[in-house]
C-alpha cells in the first residue's frame, strides 16, 4: 500500500495485440507530454510496478526477429533506417526494411533447390523415370551458373550499397580560394562550405 494516485499527464494510451504488433507481442504505448518533469514522474509510477522494466536498446526489434516479425535482412535496414543521415540512405534502408533484400535471397534458395532436386533425382533414379534427364540436369546447371553471375553482379553492386550506407570520405586539396569549397558545394548541392568573395 503506497500513497494515494495521483494524476500525472493528460496522455495517449495505445494497445496493439499481438501478434500484429511490431513485436509479435502484446504491446502498450504511452504517449505523454515530453517534459522532464511529466517524464521522470511517469517513470517513476511505472517503476513501482512489480516486473516491469525499461527495454534496452534494439530490444524491441530483438524480440519482433525472435518472433519471426522481421527477417536479418529488415533488421539490418531499420538500423540503417535509423541511423541515416541523407535521403539516399533513408530510401536504401528503406527498401531493405521493407523486405526488397530478402526476396532476393528467398528466391536465390528457391533456384538453388530446385537444382539440387533435379540433380538428386538424377542422381537417384538415372535412367528409371521419364522425367530426369540429362536435359533436366543440363537445365539445373545452366540456373546455377546463371545465379552464380546474378550473385557475383550483386557482390560487385554491394560496393556502391556500402557508400551509401556508410558515406564516402574525400579530401579536396589545392591552393587558397582555388575553388575547393565552391566545387564541394556543388558537390553536395547544398552550402555544405561556407563560401566568401573576399579572401
Amino acid at each position: 500500500e503506497g500513497p494515494p494516485a495521483e494524476l500525472i499527464d493528460q496522455a495517449l494510451v495505445l494497445w496493439f495485440p499481438g501478434p500484429r504488433s511490431f513485436t509479435g507481442e502484446d504491446v502498450v504505448e504511452l504517449h505523454t507530454h515530453g517534459s522532464r518533469a511529466v517524464v521522470a514522474a511517469t517513470l517513476g509510477a511505472l517503476n513501482s510496478i512489480r516486473g516491469l522494466r525499461l527495454a534496452e536498446p534494439g530490444e524491441f526489434t530483438r524480440q519482433a526477429f525472435s518472433n519471426g516479425r522481421m527477417s536479418l535482412t529488415e533488421v539490418e535496414g531499420l538500423g540503417d533506417l535509423i541511423n541515416s543521415d541523407t535521403e539516399e540512405q533513408r530510401k536504401q534502408a528503406l527498401a531493405q526494411m521493407e523486405g526488397v533484400q530478402r526476396r532476393v535471397f528467398e528466391g536465390w534458395r528457391e533456384t538453388l533447390l530446385g537444382s539440387l532436386a533435379h540433380t538428386e533425382a538424377l542422381i537417384d533414379f538415372g535412367e528409371d523415370a521419364d522425367d530426369v534427364t540429362e536435359a533436366a540436369l543440363s537445365g539445373a546447371v545452366s540456373r546455377v551458373r546463371s545465379l552464380r553471375a546474378e550473385m557475383a553482379a550483386r557482390l560487385r553492386d554491394g560496393e556502391r550499397g556500402e557508400a551509401v550506407r556508410d558515406g564516402v570520405r574525400l579530401a579536396i586539396l589545392g591552393p587558397p580560394n582555388a575553388g575547393k569549397s565552391s566545387l564541394l558545394n556543388a558537390l553536395a548541392a547544398r552550402d555544405a562550405a561556407i563560401v566568401s568573395p573576399t579572401a
